[in-house]
């Protein structure tokens, strides 16, 4: 086992030394209760031999039993509390870090997998950062007591015994790595398994709907026989390394029956000795047994602590704890990003370059553009040209690969990123809503809202009808995902949640593609009244949304290739007045009525 493996075992007990050093010293009472007794047993057998009374002994060893048996109980008691106590300290590491990672390490690991490492790493966690090290080293020194003793009853049996021992744990050692190695493997086949049925719930209807139920079942079949076949080759070698630990004592009573027989016949050993000896032989099983159990123990948890630490190590974003300005309440409980009063954020890109592999192709090839405070910006173009990118990229979920960003004159590296993200509303894409109540949804972003705010922005985008109708009205539970809600209903509450948080800056990803003409023509106005006072920033397909725009970037190939009004860069030509006709239609336009097509649907960034 490796001593870093080792260290960090200790690292993850060392805030429970105290529990575990009671549990462990009440074990090892229970231990030392056990190895006296056959030494009374010795003094009653030798009693018996002279014909004097046994009482004492008898009433010794029944103290010894009982109270090695209490000793014995409180000792695990108290191991296990520690133990609960490892578990509950690792997994609040690892929620706690979980949220602050990087989304570039996120995107790398199924979260299934990380499901896995929170929930059945720990656990492995548990047996050997606690039971599996106090066994260990009970089995080692109550073991190692009892060698002593039998030393000092007959040397001869005793070395005949030692070479037993030592041959079988010869066979132990050998078997320890093959066990760690296994449960690794069972481990990360667990992994996969969570990440396959993760997989599978978040697109069940898309499974569904294809009916791809069976292609579905058998890859997660699979991945269920990967883990079983680990799993086997775990309990493989643990039963090698068990039954190792059971033929020591076999193998050595047999030694000892017939030489202890023999020295006895000739003289040299008593029949108490032999009988001692034959006891201790006989309390051997247990240390053997503790020891074994407690060494392959820490061969699995060294593979579970493994991959629990590859999530710790991971690097988290810089500066999680938001700082604030001194009089500000930014960053308290209940504070908002702005307020309606406060003035749109800046945003100057210059030359960025950002892939999001090191050895893929550049999604943006130096892109370069300068948005001044307050109005409602567009960006169009084609799918793919890295629309999205440059809201992740202005949330700081990626860094760049090259040239700058600046907000405010600040450039983007400087940033606090809670500072930084607490001024932007960011509407996603896919408009995501958790599993909760509405409520929860809508103040997500500002847990503080007052009742009025949540009113004033139920009212902008159109959900007061909505509440007003729901049995449980604000605390209505909405379904996993949102899974209650239509798809317009979660852009709307998407939106309304950006809102309430006031920002500076409201980043819109195609955030009315599953509106109606009605709402979406509501919701326009309502931006456009926003982006009187917020620097308004929106990804757009449909042409309605954009035509209305202070300025509408057109971005290509990872660089933005022409901007202006919509009149300008329909006069222009070029890709946004190809655009215009085909795949941004909108109603009411020139251009459809020449196509006679219909709109297209939104499709991805």
């Amino acid at each position: 086992m490796k001593d870093s493996a080792i260290r960090s075992l200790l690292g993850h007990a060392r805030p429970h030394r105290a529990a575990l050093a009671a549990g462990a010293a009440l074990s090892a009472l229970g231990g030392v209760a056990g190895l006296a007794q056959p030494l009374v047993a010795k003094s009653f057998v030798e009693a018996l031999a002279v014909d004097e009374p046994v009482s004492r002994q008898v009433l010794l060893l029944g103290l010894l039993i009982v109270g090695g048996a209490l000793a014995g109980a409180f000792g695990g008691y108290a191991v296990e509390r520690a133990a609960e106590s490892v578990v509950l300290g690792a997994r609040r590491r690892l929620i706690s870090r979980l949220p602050r990672l990087r989304v570039a390490d996120l995107d790398r690991r199924p979260p299934g997998d990380l499901i896995s490492r929170v929930t059945a790493d720990t656990t492995l966690l548990r047996e050997a950062a606690t039971n599996n090290l106090v066994d260990t080293l009970i089995g080692s020194v109550t073991l190692s007591g009892m060698l002593v003793l039998m030393a000092w009853l007959d040397m001869v049996l005793f070395l005949a015994v030692l070479g037993v021992v030592l041959a079988i744990g010869v066979c132990i050692a050998l078997v320890m790595p093959r066990i760690a190695r296994a449960s690794k493997e069972a481990q990360e086949a667990l992994g996969e398994l969570g990440s396959g049925l993760e997989r599978l719930l978040g697109a069940i209807r898309t499974v569904k709907a294809s009916g791809a139920e069976q292609r579905e079942s058998a890859a997660l079949e699979d991945s269920a026989q990967g883990a079983w076949r680990a799993g086997l080759r775990a309990a493989r070698w643990g039963a090698v390394a068990g039954t190792s630990s059971g033929l020591v004592v076999q193998l050595a009573f047999l030694t000892v029956l017939g030489l202890g027989g023999a020295r006895v016949a000739n003289g040299s050993m008593s029949v108490a000795s032999l009988i001692g000896f034959l006891l201790y032989l006989f309390y051997l099983v247990g240390p053997i047994a503790q020891l074994a159990s407690g060494i392959s123990g820490l061969q699995v948890g060294t593979a579970a602590i493994g991959r629990i630490h590859e999530v710790l190590e991971l690097a988290t974003e810089e500066g999680e704890e938001p700082t604030g300005k001194p009089g500000s309440t930014a960053g308290k409980p209940g504070s908002t990003g702005g307020s309606a009063d406060d003035r749109g954020a800046g945003i100057v890109f210059r030359d960025v370059v950002f892939r999001y592999r090191e050895d893929g192709p550049p999604v943006l090839d130096g892109a370069g553009f300068e948005i001044s405070p307050g109005g409602l910006t567009a960006v169009v173009g084609p799918s793919g040209t890295g629309k999205s990118t440059l809201f992740a990229l202005l949330e700081r979920f990626y860094d760049i690969d090259g040239g700058s960003i600046a907000v405010d004159g600040r450039d983007l590296r400087d940033w606090n990123p809670a500072e930084l993200r607490r001024t932007i509303g960011y509407v996603e894409q896919d408009a995501p809503v958790l599993a909760g109540t509405l409520r929860d949804n809508l103040m997500f972003a500002a847990p503080g809202a007052s009742p009025a705010d949540l009113d004033r922005v139920l009212e902008q985008v159109r959900l007061t009808e909505l509440v007003d109708g729901l049995p449980q009205g604000l605390d209505t539970e909405v379904g996993h995902r949102g899974a209650a809600l239509s798809g317009g209903q979660r852009q709307r509450i998407a939106i309304a949640r950006a809102l309430l948080r006031r920002p500076r800056l409201l980043l819109l990803d195609e955030a009315t593609s599953q509106l109606d003409a009605l709402n979406e023509n509501e919701l326009r106005e309502v931006v456009a009244e926003i982006a009187r006072t917020t620097t308004v920033l929106v990804i757009a397909h449909r042409l309605s949304t954009v035509t209305g725009a202070r300025r509408i970037l057109v971005l290509e190939d990872g660089r933005v290739r022409a901007a202006g009004t919509h009149a300008e860069l329909l006069r222009e030509g070029g890709l946004y007045a190809r655009l215009a006709a085909t795949q941004m239609l909108g109603t009411a336009q020139p251009e459809h009525a020449v196509t006679g097509q219909d709109p297209a649907p939104a499709t991805g960034s």
